[in-house]
């Protein structure tokens, strides 16, 4: 019998888990996870208003639930929890899928300024992940800036940009939805240092902004023009051709008047952060233009932009993970096709899947063929796992040494208490618990 342990109940983590049970009829597995809720960005990530996304959590279940799949959330791997020399003791095998946890920094003066946040606060805030300690993000706001233009940015803009009404029926925490109710933002300005054929949203994601309720989208003309690529649009793939179609359009509609607008800019880098009375009040940028091998140069000439709210959304980062070696370049564990490395050898037992194991790129669906590799490296080493003689369950050595896992049942106790939060207040859909001591809570009320 091949135990194994899946670190990181997000997508990666299921997968790999799914590819587990499909491939090999004994092996059995346990997915863990320092929260005490499965499912990762899914839950944690995606924005409240992607509910077809959000969905994605039933095919996720399906495989939480299989008769040998355990989840065992609040399991801390590392310092201050489970030591991962602990972990390899009681497992065959190990395949660390826990993402990239930190998000880049611009580094540029005024960036630790009072309203200035990364898009990543802002997301757990909305998305009410427990360990979310921000607020007061849009209080006394009338202008935010978010930088980077990618899906991330697009969410947290299109997010400034909802009315509560829309809201109210996602599963968005009633702190959260209370003060987007309450937010006087009127103009959100996502801004990029490259042009609009080297944004990175999708077309689907970008289009969204044009369908919100009392919300005119706004591009400068000239901006486009300033890209070579948006000449002949016959030259582009299909993917940034049909996002600059969709800016074209946008260019070309005079405008509306709505009580809201987002301005979509490029060829702009920021490089400070102004302070007003103590705190952002405008983003200073510098017009770049294209240097001719994809990259863009300064140009010496700068524009501020009005900003009480400053949004940073410019990539995420792996960090090192407690005994595994660790790229500090690419942020990223260093494996052969998905087999851990350690001093240029490969390391049977030890696995990773996910964006620690090729840094934070693709979508959703990237992690099944990812998972599926990382799963075929294992069974092959499966001949040199397995143990002789049978091992003990790791539940109970968990429990023997003072870890109590919050099991599936936990876990159906905190989905109960969400839905009882939603009918106390009112409103459609699920609403999320906001923090640990509510999450804990209904995890104790189901054990007593």
């Amino acid at each position: 019998m091949l135990r194994v342990a899946v670190v990181g109940s997000g997508p990666s983590g299921v997968y790999t888990a799914q590819s587990l049970v499909q491939q090999e009829p004994g092996v059995l597995v346990d997915v863990l996870d320092r929260l005490p809720c499965p499912y990762g960005l899914v839950r944690y990530g995606v924005a409240p208003d992607h509910e077809k996304i959000k969905s994605l959590q039933n095919n996720l279940r399906s495989v939480l639930e299989h008769e040998r799949v355990r989840f065992l959330g609040g399991v801390l791997v590392g310092p201050g929890g489970l030591p991962a020399t602990r972990l390899r003791e009681l497992y065959d095998a190990v395949v660390y899928c826990v993402g990239a946890a930190t998000d880049r920094h611009l580094g540029i003066p005024g960036e630790e300024l009072p309203g200035s946040w990364s898009a990543t606060e802002f997301v757990s805030w909305y998305s009410a992940h427990p360990d979310s300690a921000a607020d007061g993000f849009v209080l006394g706001a009338r202008s935010a800036v978010v930088i980077g233009v990618g899906n991330v940015a697009v969410d947290v803009t299109r997010i400034l940009a909802r009315g509560a009404a829309e809201l109210s029926r996602t599963d968005i925490p009633q702190a959260a939805l209370t003060a987007l109710a309450a937010s006087g933002v009127t103009d959100i300005h996502m801004v990029g240092r490259r042009g609009p054929s080297q944004a990175r949203f999708t077309t689907k994601e970008l289009r969204e902004l044009g369908a919100l309720p009392d919300t005119e989208v706004t591009v400068d003309p000239a901006e486009l023009a300033l890209d070579p690529n948006c000449l002949d649009l016959s030259a582009l793939p299909a993917a940034p051709r049909r996002n600059v179609e969709a800016l074209r359009t946008w260019a070309a509609l005079p405008p509306s008047g709505a009580p809201r607008r987002i301005h979509l800019r490029f060829f702009l880098r920021p490089v400070e952060l102004l302070a007003d009375t103590g705190r952002v009040g405008a983003v200073r940028f510098e017009r770049t233009a294209p240097e001719g091998r994809g990259g863009v140069t300064g140009t010496g000439q700068f524009e501020d932009i009005e900003a009480q709210l400053v949004l940073r959304s410019v990539g995420y980062r792996g960090v090192p993970l407690d005994g595994l070696p660790f790229d500090a370049d690419l942020g990223t564990v260093p494996h052969r096709a998905g087999r851990v490395v350690r001093e240029g050898r490969t390391v049977p037992g030890e696995y990773v899947a996910g964006w620690i194991k090729r840094g934070p790129t693709g979508v959703i669906g990237t992690n099944r063929p990812d998972a599926k590799e990382t799963v075929t490296s294992l069974l092959r080493d499966a001949p040199v796992l397995v143990r002789q003689e049978a091992s003990e369950d790791p539940l109970a050595a968990l429990r023997a040494e003072g870890i109590e896992p919050v099991e599936w049942a936990g876990w159906e106790a905190i989905e109960r208490a969400e839905a009882e939060l939603r009918a106390s207040l009112g409103r459609g859909g699920v609403v999320k618990l906001p923090d640990w001591e509510a999450l804990l809570a209904a995890v104790r009320g189901a054990r007593t």
